[in-house]
């Protein structure tokens, strides 16, 4: 088979009625872009109709292939299992619950392609969560970026495109998804910031509460950190 050009990597979770939406745009984006692709959709042990939605767009669109995990691994594992299996050589990434924009992906992967940077990462600079959500991300993005040294204002945006050399950078770790970016500039590869859209959750239902989004991350960048400091 011919090596695409790109590979998207999405995890789903009990994401069924926004999957083909997702990846008839994402199908619609790609094809633009003019070269080969493949959209690998992973499902992380979902137990609604996740599988069978999976099924229709591989039916539909050979781009398609489908990775299932035997049972729900996380997020981190997830997208970490889709990005090693991805082939292609420039590698896209982004959430399966419909807020991310595809339509994006041109703008984060043109720094990827002309060298400029390593990783381009999406900053949901006008968000659509609640108010307490969006607080709290706030709070702990300026606690992140400066404990990590990342930088970054949105290291939760899961829309990115980064070379395939990257993911070589990359271990299991939890909340892999977030803390991406402070890995890979502590591994030496540069890294870049967009503004991108950001759209209100139609279907299904967030994954994250506040012990997942406070408490937890908190403890998982104290003990990043220390992996960090040990690999160097």
């Amino acid at each position: 088979m011919t090596t695409p050009r790109y590979s998207l990597v999405v995890p789903f979770f009990n994401e069924a009625g926004n999957i083909l939406p997702l990846v008839g745009t994402s199908v619609e984006v790609l094809d633009a872009l003019g070269h080969p692709y493949e959209i690998l959709l992973v499902n992380d042990g979902s137990t609604d109709g996740t599988a069978d939605e999976i099924a229709a767009c591989l039916a539909r669109w050979p781009q398609c292939r489908a990775l299932h995990q035997p049972r729900n691994l996380g997020q981190a594992t997830a997208l970490l299992d889709g990005l090693r299996a991805a082939r292609g050589e420039i590698l896209l990434a982004m959430d399966g619950d419909g807020q991310n924009d595809p339509r994006d992906f041109p703008l984060l992967i043109a720094p990827v392609e002309a060298g400029t940077l390593d990783v381009a990462c999406g900053w949901r600079h006008d968000r659509h969560d609640s108010w307490l959500r969006r607080r709290m991300s706030r709070l702990a993005n300026f606690v992140r970026s400066r404990f990590l040294g990342d930088r970054l204002h949105d290291s939760g945006c899961q829309l990115r495109a980064m070379r395939r050399e990257v993911v070589g950078a990359l271990f299991p770790f939890e909340l892999l998804q977030s803390f991406l970016p402070a890995i890979v500039v502590h591994a030496g590869f540069r890294l870049g910031e967009f503004r991108v859209r950001h759209h209100p959750r139609t279907r299904g239902e967030a994954k994250y509460g506040l012990r997942q989004l406070w408490w937890r991350p908190a403890l998982a960048m104290i003990r990043l950190r220390r992996q960090l400091k040990s690999r160097r």
